[in-house]
């Protein structure tokens, strides 16, 4: 194999997972906005239309375990390389036409069903995207860097959303709110179109994997003994990354409404803060995923959730804080960020290392995208909603505590040597990182 492909892999892999999080965390940003726009009604309050837009933005992520079923099954059949071309093509398409959707205002109660259905085509996609990135990127990770490699796609994470957020600021900077409302908010999602013609352009130059080349073929009836296996691993996968889905979305998603519905921050404060935070959890990914091939994915996750779980409320607490400083406030931000950081660092590698390769893409893919449809694509209409109904502004510590004191439980039974050894090629019993490979080379867990 060249030199080049492992690097090609990891670019291609990366700049798709990128775009779909920009367009995310963009739809996240401009949440109020769209809310305006899209979902309330003449005479709707400015909660109902967050509702909604949080209401459509869940959906989305519904329908990411069926397009990682759909679209894993398709990689794990005939490959990752294609797999990733369909499922790029449909997220630039769909997020290119939210930038050219009519309004409530233009068509009435159509437009809010228009959005919903594009927001569907972007689940679907996003679902296919991750199991079929993470597949490429560990299976062409050189030995030892399995979790480097893997980190990437949680770091592109963070560039999507930073660039999200650097899009909507500087728009919030040049434009008046009039502007910003009216046609302001359609340019970001147009952007789209021209970076998903790039990353088509990369992904068009890949090779298919070495291990998708090289895995045996199943016979039927080993397949279906294995199934019980695997779908226990993707329900144990699905709690090990809980955390990492509710804690990432509550800080770096979720943060600028809930600032400007619950504390009254302006638009551009809600965003200097959000951007703080993923400035913390970009600067800890990359470590975390290289820490993670020296001493194991296990301990670095662990100490993430901890430290997440044991944070959560004292960092609130200084971002509610109306006569703290400014420097307090984005220190405590930052911080956070930074935790979810250890955990969306080893993260994708973890999962590849749970599944074989012949369900590789489906498993990890619905594993990371359950969790994301319950806890990541829920997370802003739940703390929304309990914030109003309650009145409690602590909701969005309640929330990253119980998720991640679950992914803590389930962090604890991750072996501590998965990280030395090559990745599997079928499913069946433990085996010794030094061992020699056999026909059943290690279990799913």
């Amino acid at each position: 194999m060249p030199a080049p492909a492992p690097r090609r892999a990891l670019v291609a892999g990366s700049v798709g997972n990128l775009i779909e999080w920009y367009e995310f965390g963009v739809y996240g940003y401009f949440a109020t906005v769209i809310a305006a726009n899209f979902f309330t009604p003449s005479g709707g309050s400015e909660a109902e239309g967050l509702v909604k837009t949080y209401a459509s933005f869940g959906l989305a992520f519904f329908f990411r375990p069926l397009g990682a079923a759909l679209f894993g099954r398709v990689g794990d059949r005939i490959g990752r390389r294609p797999t990733l071309i369909l499922v790029l093509l449909l997220m630039t398409g769909a997020t290119t036409l939210i930038g050219l959707l009519p309004t409530y205002a233009t068509v009435g109660a159509a437009a809010p069903w228009l959005l919903t259905l594009l927001r569907v085509v972007q689940g679907l996609s996003a679902g296919g995207e991750f199991g079929g990135a993470v597949s490429l990127m560990t299976e062409f990770a050189p030995p030892g860097r399995r979790g480097l490699y893997g980190a990437w796609q949680s770091f592109t994470v963070a560039l999507g959303l930073l660039a999200g957020a650097g899009a909507a600021a500087v728009l919030a900077t040049v434009l008046d709110e009039r502007a910003l409302h009216d046609w302001g908010w359609r340019l970001p999602f147009l952007l789209t179109l021209p970076l998903g013609l790039a990353a088509l352009w990369l992904r068009l130059r890949l090779e298919e994997t070495p291990s998708f080349r090289a895995a045996p073929a199943v016979a039927p009836a080993e397949a279906r003994a294995d199934r019980k296996e695997v779908a226990r691993a993707v329900v144990l996968g699905a709690g090990r990354v809980m955390g990492w889905a509710a804690a990432g979305y509550t800080f770096l998603v979720v943060m600028p409404s809930y600032l400007q519905s619950t504390l009254d921050a302006s638009f551009r404060q809600a965003l200097v803060a959000t951007v703080v935070a993923n400035v913390g959890f970009a600067l800890s990914i990359l470590p975390a995923g290289l820490l993670s091939d020296r001493i194991g994915r296990r301990p670095v996750m662990l100490t993430g959730a901890a430290l997440v779980a044991m944070l959560a409320f004292p960092l609130l607490d200084l971002v509610q804080d109306p006569h703290g400083s400014a420097v307090v406030r984005g220190a405590a931000v930052f911080v956070a960020g930074a935790a979810v950081g250890l955990m969306a660092g080893p993260g994708p590698a973890m999962l590849a290392e749970m599944f074989p390769t012949r369900v590789r893409c489906t498993g990890l893919g619905l594993a990371y995208a359950l969790s994301n449809a319950v806890f990541s694509g829920c997370a802003g209409l739940i703390i929304t909603e309990a914030v109003q109904q309650t009145g409690d502004a602590d909701i969005p510590a309640y929330y990253v505590t119980v998720t991640c004191a679950v992914s803590l439980l389930a962090l604890l039974g991750l072996r501590g040597d998965h990280h030395r050894g090559a990745l599997r090629e079928t499913t069946g019993t433990p085996r010794d990182p030094g061992t020699p490979r056999t026909p059943k080379e290690t279990s799913c867990g």
